[in-house]
């Protein structure tokens, strides 16, 4: 259930009341009580805070943004992170709190998790990098015992096809560029299409955005506590398995293919991993590009957006968009990558 909030003004905007009183209030009603020190932490799609509390203990707090997702998706969300939590595998699952773990005042949904510290890992590290293949295989063994009912799959349709008709349908591409962006988009989707279809993955409940950003590293200590773990399932969906591989790869191709390869040294110890699955790579890579430029124009109504993607929806940008979208019909007709 994706929505979009681009015909709202800034002043309309639905997280126009999230106010720190609010926010406060909302965590009041459950107990817990701030001390007034509030901190925004990155995040684009929901407000999130880190909320000191007056018992000295630290909780972070995520306001969904309306209408994005439904609360039995968000609440799927929920369940796949506490059975991940339950598998022991290191991930930030939400607080259950008078026995639910999504909450709502003065109309929006929120949830309440504890709060973890640590910083992006050092990806060229390849212990790191075999270290975060192990628990990436474990999320995919709990992932893909049961399948998501409600949240959506990564597809060509989705991802793809849909960001493709909105752009063009909402005229946010300009027209010195359209002609350009909309040939280079039909060759690029007409060759993901084919890529897909050779090779019927078998789908499975995903992190969905697995970026370096969503895995924070802390160092280990004596007791050998610490490492990787990871935040943020709020775009899990069902895809290949390989989805959440590829964003960890950085570099010219041979670059890639170490730590690639790195990364399924240690995924392999606990999971096997089909191979063909390698050939969706840039595929996946082009549908996100897609995909992003459309989730830009589509949230660009939201004050946010303006302040930190200043230069979307010029005709440069777009202009850079079809360049990228030519390397990429380029690089899906090269070999895969191969470890």
């Amino acid at each position: 259930m994706h929505t979009d909030d681009s015909s709202a003004s800034p002043a309309q905007h639905p997280y126009s009341p999230l106010t720190p009183d609010l926010v406060l209030d909302a965590l009041a009603e459950l107990g817990m009580y701030g001390d007034g020190r509030l901190m925004a932490l990155g995040s684009y799609e929901n407000r999130v805070y880190q909320v000191s509390l007056e018992d000295g203990a630290r909780v972070v707090t995520k306001f969904y943004r309306p209408e994005r997702w439904s609360d039995p998706q968000i609440l799927e969300e929920h369940a796949f992170a506490l059975e991940l939590a339950a598998a022991e595998v290191p991930m930030v699952a939400p607080l259950v709190l008078n026995g639910k773990t999504l909450h709502h005042h003065a109309g929006f949904a929120f949830s309440v998790s504890p709060w973890r510290g640590g910083r992006t890992p050092e990806l060229d590290d390849f212990e790191t990098l075999e270290w975060i293949g192990r628990f990436l295989a474990r999320i995919h063994t709990v992932g893909s015992q049961r399948p998501f009912t409600l949240r959506p799959t990564l597809d060509v349709q989705a991802f793809g096809i849909d960001s493709r008709e909105w752009l063009l349908s909402h005229h946010g591409i300009p027209l010195d560029q359209e002609s350009g962006w909309h040939k280079a988009c039909d060759e690029a989707l007409a060759i993901i299409t084919e890529k897909m279809n050779a090779h019927r993955f078998t789908p499975l409940r995903l992190h969905g955005d697995c970026h370096p950003g969503n895995v924070l590293w802390t160092p280990v200590d004596d007791n050998g506590h610490g490492g990787p773990h990871f935040v943020d399932l709020d775009d899990a969906r069902m895809g290949p398995a390989v989805q959440d591989l590829w964003m960890l790869l950085s570099g010219e191709r041979a670059q890639r293919g170490m730590q690639l390869s790195t990364l399924l040294e240690g995924y392999e110890q606990f999971r096997d991993f089909d191979r063909r699955e390698l050939s969706l790579i840039e595929p996946l890579r082009t549908l996100r590009l897609i995909h992003y430029s459309a989730w830009l124009a589509r949230r660009f109504s939201d004050p946010i957006f303006p302040i930190n993607f200043p230069w979307f929806g010029s005709s440069d940008y777009w202009r850079g968009q079809i360049d990228m979208l030519i390397e990429q019909i380029e690089a899906m007709q090269e070999e895969p990558l191969m470890v």
